[in-house]
């Protein structure tokens, strides 16, 4: 005899009994219904209403029974585990269940309020995986301790790398902020670099600096300077008037200066000393641009060219915006950069389009998810460049790629249609 769910599915079932299954009231097994009530709430245009709304409202522990069964089908799992229809009391049966996708729990991650956070962080599934990790990573809810959390459990791309090779290859590797490069080899990248772009040099020797919107406006850079101490009101006022101090020691009697010296034990004397060093005054991260700035104005464009490569990464990511070309791919080519640095010139709108497009022609930063995914939502990226990479995208980012309506319009059609290609794959598994 055939089943319920089959006779429903093929449309042989009379309308009082697809009334009474939208409602939840036929004699059938418990996992049985679900699936029915699943089904019409997807198919049905009739009864569905109804079947959301019993399925809202279903036992807890029968639904319970259904998000820990490794058996359910997988359009209930899928239905369970979406964002719209989820019940937070399933949450950790369904993210430990191994018939559940990770692209579900992905887009989960991503869209999920602080309680679907909190449930995450707790999965052994989720903390062992880096695609659901840096799914969570980008969930507006996380706080600052689980965002460093998180970070410390996602390897950097060198340690993946690194994990690939054979234990007679594995060699400890630096993180890229801590990577010591021989000087020899940044002069061979300089080198080969003008080399290279000797024609382009020739022709453009004396084209000064010129940087790309306006230089001032580094949010990145800002957003991570820290703030400077702020002295209390005694030691400010200590600091604007020495006149006034210095004439009240002046004017004290010699017995009167001796009497506070001895008053003054070497542990307040060491305090004294500590305070004034708090107070005194520190360069500013603008001065110090300000003075890196006016260093890179006076350059040639040769000169310019070699600082990109052998500098700092203050001297990059002033470089980098460069109006002239050949100086602003230089910034590419130099040893010393790190993925982190990269990933920021992805997402900047005021560097050179030939800089966008020259980013993920090099292998290395092609193979950093972030670096993608940063270049596909910039909108200063060429068209051609960021329709090349939607297909990498994951589901979560191409939801989000859909409704962000700063990319050109083609570039949204590519990731609805590459959208829906992976959740049609997705549940035909």
């Amino acid at each position: 005899m055939a089943r319920m769910i089959d006779l429903i599915r093929s449309s042989q079932a009379p309308s009082n009994l697809m009334q009474a299954a939208a409602r939840g009231s036929l004699a059938v097994p418990a996992a049985e219904m679900i699936e029915i009530l699943v089904h019409l709430a997807l198919h049905n245009k009739i009864f569905g209403e109804q079947a959301r709304l019993t399925l809202a409202g279903w036992d807890q522990k029968t639904s319970l029974v259904a998000a820990k069964d490794p058996k359910t089908s997988a359009e209930v799992l899928g239905y369970l585990v979406a964002p719209e229809n989820l019940r937070p009391q399933l949450l950790p049966a369904l993210a430990e269940n191994p018939s559940v996708t990770e692209q579900a729990l992905s887009e989960l991650a991503t869209r999920g309020g602080r309680l679907v956070v909190q449930v995450l962080l707790a999965s052994p599934r989720v903390l062992s995986s880096q695609e659901l990790l840096r799914a969570l990573q980008s969930n507006p809810n996380l706080r600052p301790n689980e965002t460093a959390e998180i970070a410390s459990k996602l390897p950097s791309p060198e340690k993946s790398a690194a994990a690939t090779t054979s234990p007679a290859e594995a060699t400890p590797v630096a993180t890229p902020a801590e990577a010591e490069v021989s000087d020899a080899a940044v002069e061979e990248a300089l080198t080969g670099y003008l080399h290279e772009n000797a024609a382009t040099l020739e022709t453009e020797k004396d084209k000064p600096f010129q940087p790309v919107g306006n230089i001032h406006d580094d949010a990145t850079e800002e957003a991570n300077e820290p703030a400077a101490p702020v002295a209390s009101e005694p030691a400010a006022a200590a600091a604007t008037e020495p006149a006034v101090v210095g004439a009240t020691v002046e004017a004290a009697p010699p017995s009167a200066i001796a009497g506070e010296a001895k008053s003054v034990d070497g542990k307040t004397a060491t305090t004294a000393a500590a305070q004034a060093r708090k107070h005194a005054p520190q360069p500013s991260r603008s001065n110090r641009r300000e003075s890196t700035l006016q260093k890179i104005a006076k350059l040639d464009i040769r000169g310019r060219i070699a600082l990109a490569v052998r500098g700092g990464k203050e001297e990059r990511s002033i470089l980098i915006r460069d109006g002239t070309k050949v100086v602003a791919l230089a910034v590419l080519e130099s040893p010393r950069i790190t993925d982190n640095e990269v990933e920021g010139f992805a997402q900047q709108k005021n560097v050179l389009d030939s800089v966008l497009r020259a980013i993920p022609l090099k292998r290395r930063f092609a193979k950093n998810y972030i670096v993608t995914r940063n270049l596909v939502f910039n909108p200063r990226t060429p068209i051609d460049c960021a329709l090349g990479l939607v297909k990498h995208l994951l589901v979560h980012d191409l939801k989000n790629l859909v409704a962000n309506k700063e990319v050109a319009e083609t570039v949204r059609k590519l990731a609805l249609r590459t959208y829906k290609q992976k959740m049609e794959k997705k549940t035909a598994q």
